[in-house]
């Protein structure tokens, strides 16, 4: 069972970053079994195994009297997490590998032979957890209100979602290839860079003050780098550095061109690339097949996409609607406490996650 650092750390006291060895064991002892004939399969200790940073892995063994009505139980994470989802890989006698998941809603599964559920997880699978991974996300939801707030034209909100796609398919393409293999622990922190920018753009265009802004975001993030070249935080000197240079000059540039839709595509496409390689690196460590990592990511990428244009859709919807019922207030007041309040939760997510 293998685990992201953020997911066990749901598991830790107040006072812990991770929850020790013997408390994730237990917990998964009370939340994963196996049953063969009706009943229960004993279970012996679980042991702790290798993992690469930022994951967590461990090994639970069961003892089954026979292969008949075998079923699989996993209830781990559901409690705290509903929208959690559990990747299982499962070894048939024969050698052959197949996927299965496991979901709030389906906490068991088959795998007797012969059994009705012992298949792969089928494209719609993939397809309906990337559109549920878009609806239950806040970082997600964050950066596209954000974008809405800032897009005047439909037009504008075309080329968002045109980066972002553009960014998840050079995701997949370097995974499946192994061209290029992120760093997992970086990913989060720079989603998060990504809704403070995009939060801040908004005040800019708002203010006609580009460079105050750029200045604001590029000197902390500046700071930062010259922290962390002192053992400060967990984000490379280079890498905080180089937000900063991408930040501040796209800041500039949007604030100083009459016309920024194209430009917003270079953001959204940069947000996907980071999210969509947050979701690779994960896959890559389950050590999926190759031949089923294409399938999986392809039909989460268009969940994603489908899950965000129906949400920006949505969110047009609602402010056309408010705005004919004359129910809107004016609009430079709505955009500066939104993205006032985009830059905060941006920066507190950055900031937070820079230094675990």
């Amino acid at each position: 069972y293998t685990i992201p650092l953020p997911e066990s750390q749901r598991l830790a006291r107040s006072d812990e970053d991770q929850p020790p060895d013997a408390r994730v064991l237990q917990y998964m002892q009370q939340h994963l079994s196996v049953s063969s004939g009706g009943g229960l399969c004993s279970a012996t200790p679980g042991r702790t195994l290798a993992a690469t940073p930022q994951f967590r892995r461990f090994e639970m063994t069961f003892t089954c009297p026979s292969a008949a009505d075998l079923k699989l139980h996993s209830s781990a994470f559901f409690e705290l997490v509903p929208s959690h989802v559990t990747f299982a890989q499962i070894e048939t006698g024969d050698g052959q590998f197949v996927e299965q998941m496991f979901t709030e809603g389906q906490q068991e599964v088959d795998a007797s032979l012969g059994g009705a559920q012992l298949r792969d997880a089928g494209f719609i699978e993939y397809v309906r957890l990337g559109i549920m991974h878009i609806l239950t996300g806040p970082d997600h939801m964050s950066f596209l209100l954000g974008l809405v707030l800032i897009s005047r034209r439909l037009r504008d909100l075309v080329f968002v979602v045109t980066g972002f796609t553009i960014g998840h398919s050079i995701t997949l393409a370097l995974a499946v290839t192994g061209i290029l293999r992120p760093h997992a622990e970086y990913i989060d922190a720079l989603v998060a860079l990504t809704i403070a920018m995009i939060g801040a753009e908004n005040i800019a265009v708002a203010t006609h003050r580009p460079g105050t802004v750029a200045v604001g975001i590029g000197l902390p993030l500046t700071a930062m780098a010259a922290a962390s070249l002192a053992g400060a935080g967990t984000l490379p000197p280079l890498l905080l550095f180089g937000a900063a240079l991408f930040c501040a000059n796209y800041l500039m540039l949007s604030g100083h061109m009459r016309d920024a839709g194209r430009l917003r595509l270079v953001v959204t496409l940069v947000f996907g690339l980071i999210h969509g390689f947050g979701f690779a690196a994960t896959l890559l460590e389950m050590q999926l097949p190759a031949q089923k990592l294409a399938q999986i990511l392809v039909g989460f990428n268009l969940g994603v996409e489908i899950g965000q244009l129906s949400l920006v859709l949505t969110l047009v919807g609602l402010v056309a609607l408010a705005v004919r019922a004359h129910l809107a207030l004016p609009r430079p007041i709505v955009v500066d406490a939104v993205a006032a309040g985009l830059v905060a939760v941006g920066t507190y997510w950055f900031v937070s996650r820079s230094y675990v």
